[in-house]
């Protein structure tokens, strides 16, 4: 295999390593994808009178909810190989180790479990009697989940763009060996392919970002155009679902079920559950203008006598 013909990637994967304290591309690049993508669900968010503080307010449960499911369908695909022998490191977050789906639906579930709890009469009735001391137990003007689901979605995959930025850096997804011109190689000796002696391959995670953007492009027109709400989140998740799920044959997983590996799973679980939903229950509306983009109605002139 010509490695001249391939694209060598030598930058270091940390950006700081300063003793205990490492900080890796990766990690950096996380954590702006998260920052960004609750700028824009605010931004988008507020123009259709959703409240900035009742996003907030979800927004810290769906991180919450993310970090937890992307921890924990990582340690349920290795935990015969690493965890069941050591459970305690399930809890060491910081060694690396999570999964992109596993984020996206725990934020969701984060995010949801959180405005149905939030406003239900059994939490208002518990917080009256015990919290009372703390404030008035009021409900909280917070959105439908479909509503700030369907807002998410746009800046869910630019988000996912950002991280994988991160990936392509750090080299730790590695993917089939491949010759042509694109094909990625890593020089610097702390990256995960450089140490592991990984030959020219495929850029697979670069593949997932350009999917990633592509998919925006397409359903971007119609997230105003699909109701009744969450219609447009559960396109999203069809989408790179079904995009994911091919993917995945590019990449080198170190554990498969029946061929297939987790990822490709839980894809194709999302499909059946997602296209039905869209098939059976989605309908294109007319797109609806946002509350500052409505004509203002005119008062009636007063009649001279």
């Amino acid at each position: 295999m010509d490695l001249l013909a391939s694209i060598t990637i030598g930058i270091n994967p940390y950006l700081i390593d300063a003793g205990r304290f490492v900080l890796s591309w990766h990690g950096f690049l996380t954590f702006v994808a998260m920052v960004v993508s609750v700028y824009l669900v605010v931004r988008w968010g507020t123009r259709e009178g959703i409240t900035a503080d009742s996003i907030y307010s979800v927004a810290v449960w769906c991180i919450a909810g993310g970090i937890i499911g992307a921890r924990l369908l990582h340690v349920i695909d290795f935990w015969s190989d690493v965890y069941q022998h050591d459970p305690v490191r399930a809890l060491y977050v910081w060694q690396g180790g999570v999964t992109i789906y596993g984020a996206i639906l725990g934020g969701f579930v984060g995010g949801a479990l959180y405005i149905m709890v939030r406003n239900s009469g059994w939490y208002l009735e518990l917080w009256a009697r015990y919290f009372r001391f703390l404030g008035e137990a009021k409900a909280a003007p917070l959105p439908g989940i479909g509503h700030l689901a369907d807002i998410a979605a746009p800046a869910m995959l630019i988000s996912q763009a950002i991280g994988r930025v991160g990936d392509i850096i750090n080299g730790e997804h590695f993917a089939n060996a491949s010759d042509l011109p694109w094909a990625v190689t890593y020089s610097h000796p702390d990256s995960p392919a450089f140490l592991a002696g990984r030959p020219a391959a495929h850029p697979a995670v670069a593949y997932e970002l350009l999917m990633d953007l592509m998919i925006l492009a397409i359903i971007w027109p119609l997230r105003k155009r699909l109701r009744p709400q969450g219609m447009f989140f559960a396109l999203y998740l069809a989408s790179y679902s079904f995009g994911r799920f091919f993917l995945s044959f590019l990449r080198e997983e170190f554990k498969e079920y029946g061929g297939l590996n987790e990822a490709q799973i839980i894809a194709l679980v999302v499909m059946a559950v997602t296209i039905p939903l869209l098939i059976y229950k989605a309908r294109f509306v007319k797109p609806e203008l946002a509350p500052e983009d409505r004509p203002r109605r005119r008062g009636k002139r007063r009649s001279r006598a």
